[in-house]
């Protein structure tokens, strides 16, 4: 009987399931999204419950359409959006409230009453500054504000976790309460010297370290799962990771110094660094890779709240284009001497310049400015994004990044590539599959259950963007977008 692999996908936009056979191919995908909740205060949440029967409904799906025996599923893999976060009744694992979008500042509040002894704290042990963005000021935030939540507190009542938990706890019945070592180091609740919660910090949001989920290895198994009775047997959880640590895997970016970058709704950017950590003195975070049967990789990070999620803003706000794929032509009809910049600090700018206060802005336009540049600007403004935290990393591992290995939907644009190879004088290298996030832990499960070794990574091909811009317009584009940015903070 032929072997399978399933893994799940839970992103910012929506949940897939994804198969693959045992020759490490993806042959059948199903997807489904969900509601982006948004307040009149700019407030972004996700309803948990949706998440979850999402899940339930792609994995059905899949498993029906693609027509495979459900005996020959060997293992699932886990990978899903990182620092949303929530908590939820342990009892009944009904949600206290919709889930925290890692987009959102709400709880910037709470990280402006922190003192400075606190945020250095902070930074020492987990690597990264105080910010609303990590789900330890979310959580906070559920425990100040939400009804309920402070007293289901007190009676150790509570879960606490990012999505992989979430649903590892559902998917089990409430068996397993997990997370694994690369989202448990996204928390800012997690000493990634000691690797272990941190009672210091946990204090100091409020949080009880016991009431926290078990931190396991990226490829341990978390559980069982028959899929809510649609397996004949249990099959086991043998892998989870959060997105980007998932792809990172999925490129194979398992030595030190290989960096890959995921355009999604936002971006992440990551440069493997091996088995010693190093914290960042140019405005990029570490954080744990994995762990793999006990082993801990460390990784160097920069994340940007908004890069593909600009075009999207073109498209429903702005109605400046009806589908993203109009964004290509327009932008190579854009007139060349231009000087629009777009800084997309829609909730505050992130890595390398950590501002939750910094506004959005059009940056530099003239009377040649029209539809076109806009457009332009806004593809760009990712690139420009992205070399800036390629450059924090190359100062602080003193690594010359000469390439990057680059997934996600934006991938799709050659001129978005073009342009980032030329912007940050790197190959551009783009695997011919898409979803490496579901790769990734797919790859992890079946190696952990023995149906695969690291061969598997071989399988995958690749075309390439080398740099074709010249030093001086390369110099004078990126210094404009230094000084466009400097406006805005």
């Amino acid at each position: 009987m032929k072997k399978y692999i399933i893994s799940i996908d839970q992103s910012t936009q929506g949940t897939k399931a994804l198969l693959f056979n045992q020759e490490g191919a993806l042959i059948q995908r199903v997807d489904k999204s969900h509601r982006q909740l948004i307040n009149d205060k700019g407030w972004v949440s996700h309803d948990p419950m949706e998440i979850c029967a999402n899940t339930i409904e792609v994995t059905t799906r899949l498993i029906t359409e693609s027509g495979i025996a459900k005996e020959a599923i060997k293992a699932i893999g886990i990978s899903n959006q990182r620092e949303t976060s929530l908590a939820w009744n342990k009892e009944t694992g009904e949600p206290l409230t919709n889930a925290i979008v890692w987009q959102c500042s709400r709880a910037a509040s709470i990280c402006e009453t922190l003192s400075k002894e606190q945020k250095d704290l902070i930074r020492q042990h987990t690597g990264m500054p105080a910010s609303p963005y990590f789900p330890a000021a979310k959580l906070a935030w559920i425990l100040k504000n939400v009804k309920g939540a402070s007293q289901k507190a007190k009676q150790h009542d509570i879960c606490y976790g990012t999505i992989d938990t979430w649903l590892l706890y559902h998917l089990t019945n409430g068996q397993s309460y997990k997370t694994d070592y690369s989202n448990a180091s996204r928390t800012q609740l997690f000493n990634i010297f000691k690797l272990e919660w941190d009672k210091e910090i946990c204090a100091i949001y409020g949080i009880d370290i016991n009431d926290l989920a078990e931190v396991c290895d990226s490829n341990s198994r978390f559980g069982d799962t028959d899929l809510f009775g649609l397996l004949p047997n249990k099959v086991p959880i043998h892998a989870a990771m959060g997105d980007s640590h998932g792809s990172l895997f999925g490129q194979g970016c398992l030595d030190i110094g290989m960096t890959k970058v995921t355009y999604g709704t936002g971006s992440s950017i990551m440069m493997n660094i091996g088995d010693k950590a190093i914290l960042s003195n140019h405005g990029v975070v570490t954080s744990l890779a994995w762990g793999l049967d006990g082993k801990i990789t460390y990784v160097l990070e920069g994340n940007l709240n908004y890069t593909g999620a600009v075009i999207t803003w073109l498209k429903d706000d702005l109605k400046l284009i009806e589908t993203p794929k109009e964004t290509e032509r327009l932008a190579c009809e854009a007139l060349k001497e231009d000087t629009l910049y777009l800084i997309p600090a829609f909730s505050g700018l992130g890595a390398p310049y950590w501002n939750s206060k910094a506004k959005a802005a059009i940056v530099g336009m003239t009377r040649t400015t029209g539809r076109n540049e806009i457009v332009r600007a806004a593809i760009e403004c990712s690139a420009y994004q992205i070399t800036d935290i390629i450059t924090a990393m190359s100062e602080d591992t003193q690594i010359k990044i000469s390439e990057i290995r680059a997934d996600g939907g934006s991938t799709k644009s050659d001129y978005l590539m073009q342009f980032q190879s030329n912007i940050a004088d790197v190959i551009v290298q783009i695997p011919n599959t898409e979803e490496l996030s579901g790769i990734g832990v797919a790859y992890a499960a079946g190696i952990a259950v023995g149906l695969w070794n690291q061969e598997i990574f071989k399988k995958l091909k690749s075309k390439k963007f080398q740099p074709q811009m010249d030093y001086d317009l390369r110099s004078k584009k990126y210094n404009g977008w230094k000084n466009a940015v400097q406006s805005v903070l």
